[in-house]
């Protein structure tokens, strides 16, 4: 049984890209369990983009990580001890106390999962998680993808962006293109993961290349990088086209604003929806997801990849990476 966990703090808010030296890992000692409280050790812990905006100083509606305290983020477990009804030693627990191997808290903070036959546990932080997710609610509520359509990826070969096209693919879309940012990657995209077309954004300019890989316009747009992407979207875009805004990684680690898109005006000229969302305020879609995607995957109809460091050591390393792009569909650390 832990009587200590290791985690880690933000002790320095990063200007531009984050450093090593912005973090420092902490040992605690936990306390034992109180009433409705239980112990939990975590097996594996999620990076994802959302965190680095959580680095800067809190802004209004916006929160942010506090300096030299436990930083938070999902995180799958095991209850190691409980004294909370509901929850009992050995189950799978989905928590916001990622950064740190082991957490007590009071029962609330803790969602009981039921596992999925031939399904890793890791999962429950990716494509039945809230990257899952956030693809599914991006297309069917948002966009409002309809059979037959042409859809962009941005980002296409992380964690959000994988799914995102398999969704699309497999609700009926006509046609699916992805970004991304290697020549694997791109492999990746339209070998494994039965996308129509995809580009490396850094073989040259994402307008012409997106122009060759949709000749007649896209219909939907799901937005995972902003910047020069938005831009040729909103040239490819159909009238009457569709964008879910679900990030901006391109403009997370900019030190100045960064310029909008030039072609907004065609947003008039071709009457488009931009709707931005946060997965946080669709719960409501939870059950329908997990029980769509789940028989997706009993039926090897959906597939995924991990990117996974070893050791809560390399907790910053993995989110670093995830920064510069060094990560295949999910980062994740393992405990």
């Amino acid at each position: 049984m832990p009587s200590a966990s290791q985690e880690w703090h933000l002790v320095k808010r990063p200007v531009g890209r984050p450093a090593a030296g912005d973090f420092r890992l902490v040992e605690r000692a936990l306390p034992l369990p109180g009433d409705n409280e239980v112990l939990v050790r975590n097996t594996y812990l999620s990076m994802d983009p959302y965190m680095r905006a959580l680095m800067g100083a809190a802004e209004a509606d916006i929160p942010s990580y506090q300096l030299d305290r436990p930083m938070t983020g999902g995180a799958v477990g095991e209850v190691v001890e409980s004294r909370a009804a509901g929850l009992a030693p050995g189950d799978l627990v989905l928590s916001d106390l990622g950064w740190r191997t082991a957490a007590v808290a009071d029962a609330g903070r803790f969602i009981r999962l039921r596992r999925v036959e031939g399904v890793p546990d890791s999962a429950f932080l990716g494509v039945l998680g809230m990257p899952g997710l956030s693809a599914y609610v991006g297309l069917i509520e948002i966009a409002g993808l309809r059979e037959g359509e042409t859809v962009f990826v941005s980002g296409a070969a992380g964690a959000v962006g994988s799914l995102a096209g398999q969704i699309a693919r497999l609700r009926g879309a006509k046609a699916v293109i992805g970004s991304a940012g290697s020549d694997e990657k791109v492999k990746y995209l339209t070998g494994e993961l039965g996308f129509t077309a995809a580009f490396n954004y850094k073989d040259g300019s994402v307008h012409e290349q997106l122009r060759r890989a949709a000749p007649t316009g896209v219909d939907v747009y799901f937005d995972n990088v902003g910047g020069d992407h938005l831009e040729a979207a909103i040239d490819a875009l159909k009238p009457h086209g569709r964008v879910a805004l679900c990030g901006a990684i391109s403009g997370y680690n900019a030190t100045e604003p960064p310029p909008g898109p030039r072609n907004m005006v065609d947003l008039v000229k071709k009457r488009l929806t931009l709707r931005g969302f946060e997965v946080g305020d669709h719960a409501a879609l939870q059950p329908q997801f997990v029980r769509e995607t789940s028989n997706w995957l009993v039926d090897n109809r959906i597939t995924f990849r991990e990117t996974v460091e070893d050791g809560i050591g390399n907790a910053v390393n993995a989110f670093l990476g995830l920064m510069y792009g060094r990560n295949t569909g999910k980062m994740l650390v393992r405990i």
